[in-house]
């Protein structure tokens, strides 16, 4: 019971997390503009892996697609490999656990096998899991880093220590901040996990409970006070001998021994 519990618990928990992988990608807002001390508050700004948005203080909102995969910068593009490999390994992993349901019966599947194709999505959920927090994590450093070098300052002071690199001011250039979508992907991806955690752990009490059980038939020894009697039943009397007959008609002198 247990087990079946643990189980279900982990598929659920694996669906959720997988929905929230595929929120998250789809999302626009994985790198918004911070509007702390931001002297442009007309135009608000937001970018995500897939198109750019712009919206404006009346309420219009533009966006525009990347039209370009090779002009994106590099770490943008495994950001999405690695979204797009979650969702595909966890896709397949739910797949895979709706036929292992332990209160599902599918023909006359066993136990066992059950248990390997819950491992195997508990697996798939825990890789999953994995690729999603990495690939929300590695934007999010991204965004680290290029926060670090932007600073809104009076009189258009950098990190750098001048008031004016490469030609734009501090006050020009924008900064950016963590977005909704990377929590959505932090969350989604650790809930994915925790399924994954879960779904082998059930296999492990699933295994357990699965005992290989062999139809066999009841042999008893015989005892030591088996007393053995003798028979003592008359038998026929067989003549040891016989006389071959010859050919024509007179007995031989021949004897023909049977053992």
């Amino acid at each position: 019971m247990a087990a079946t519990l643990c189980q279900v618990m982990g598929f659920l928990l694996s669906l959720l997390g997988v929905a929230g992988i595929i929120a998250a990608t789809g999302m626009d807002q994985w790198a918004t503009e911070d509007l702390f001390d931001n002297p442009v508050t007309a135009v608000y700004s937001y970018s995500g892996l897939w198109r750019s948005c712009v919206r404006q203080s009346s309420g219009f909102t533009e966006c525009r697609p990347y039209f370009t995969i090779l002009g994106l910068p590099a770490l943008l593009q495994a950001v999405r490999a690695l979204m797009i490999v979650g969702i595909v390994l966890g896709a397949i992993g739910c797949l895979i656990a709706i036929f292992a349901l332990k209160c599902l019966k599918m023909g006359n599947m066993e136990d066992n096998i059950k248990a390997t194709m819950t491992l195997t999505a508990g697996i798939m959920s825990l890789l999953a899991g994995v690729c999603g927090i990495a690939g929300v994590s590695a934007f999010a450093n991204l965004i680290v880093q290029s926060f670090r070098f932007t600073t809104y300052a009076d009189g258009g002071y950098s990190t750098f220590g001048g008031a004016n690199v490469g030609g734009l001011t501090g006050s020009l250039t924008p900064r950016y901040t963590f977005g909704p979508a990377l929590f959505v992907g932090w969350i989604g991806g650790a809930i994915l996990f925790i399924g994954g955690v879960m779904m082998c752990l059930a296999c492990r009490g699933m295994s357990s409970d699965g005992k290989q059980r062999y139809d066999g038939m009841a042999y008893k020894a015989a005892s030591h006070h088996t007393i053995y009697k003798s028979d003592t039943r008359p038998h026929p009397a067989y003549n040891d001998s016989y006389k071959a007959q010859s050919v024509g008609g007179k007995q031989s002198n021949q004897r023909f021994d049977y053992v």
